[in-house]
């Protein structure tokens, strides 16, 4: 996520300041949970304006960032329209995982460096990320689109940290499946025990929550941890670059304006 600079003591050049460094990503957070360009932008409006109208009450106990997105999680949550069909759940671990009998993408196809596997990576992304239920695609688009880490999220979210890796760790497994549809198959022949592939998937969403490089060699994985892996990869890489995509233009005028507007007001 974006620093926080240093905020001026003045409430309406405090927010400035945040729209400058979080404008973005909540418009970027709020498109991927409120359905909409017109929806996301009218979201991060009330977010600032409702920040601004709470100043007064922002003692400093939590980051700028945290405070601020918590209030846009509450905005994204009343705003949010259930999708028909949207499920409320997710399947635990164990059947996110392709069986020793099914077949799975070539990792060689899932490139993340590769441009149009990239792009196509990305659409298939947005589309599996409206699928997810809400509670665990808020968690998913905090830690992997906007930024923030398991801790702050969990501060955001009002939940424990364990919680809050869990929905996400397996969000990023939806997603996986989503993008191993889009790519070319090849049949399992060497897989390690579950058990194992299970250690070795733990190992390596830890490693994305902290933006690490995965502690083990190739020649550790099997056939199936290679592929979940760079599946993963690819998603991880996909929501990267959601997170760096531009608002409408003129989105930032406006908000400077709104924010304006409520000051001489």
């Amino acid at each position: 996520m974006p620093e926080t600079p240093d905020l001026p003591a003045d409430p309406a050049a405090a927010i400035a300041a945040l729209v400058e460094a979080h404008g973005r990503t909540l418009y970027n957070l709020g498109l991927r949970i409120c359905g909409s360009p017109a929806d996301a932008e009218e979201m991060v409006q009330e977010t600032f304006l409702n920040a601004f109208r709470a100043w007064g009450s922002f003692e400093g106990r939590a980051k700028p960032s945290t405070w601020l997105f918590t209030i846009a999680k509450r905005v994204c949550l009343r705003k949010h329209r259930r999708r028909a069909g949207e499920p409320d759940r997710i399947e635990p671990l164990e059947d996110l995982l392709p069986g020793s009998s099914d077949t799975v993408a070539d990792p060689a196809a899932a490139n993340p460096l590769d441009e149009q596997v990239a792009r196509d990576a990305q659409a298939t992304v947005e589309t599996a990320l409206r699928e997810l239920p809400v509670a665990f695609r808020l968690p998913l688009v905090l830690v992997d689109i906007a930024e923030l880490s398991i801790a702050e999220t969990a501060e955001v979210l009002g939940l424990a940290k364990n919680t809050v890796k869990t929905r996400v760790h397996r969000a990023r497994l939806k997603l996986r499946q989503a993008l191993d549809r889009t790519l070319p198959q090849k049949a399992l022949r060497a897989v390690q025990p579950t058990e194992i592939c299970l250690s070795m998937l733990r190992a390596k969403q830890e490693a994305l929550d902290r933006e690490v490089e995965f502690p083990y060699s190739d020649q550790a994985l099997c056939e199936r941890c290679s592929a979940v892996f760079a599946a993963l990869d690819l998603g991880h890489e996909a929501c990267r670059r959601i997170g760096r995509g531009e608002p409408p233009p003129g989105f930032t005028e406006r908000l400077f304006a709104s924010v304006a507007g409520a000051a001489a007001g």
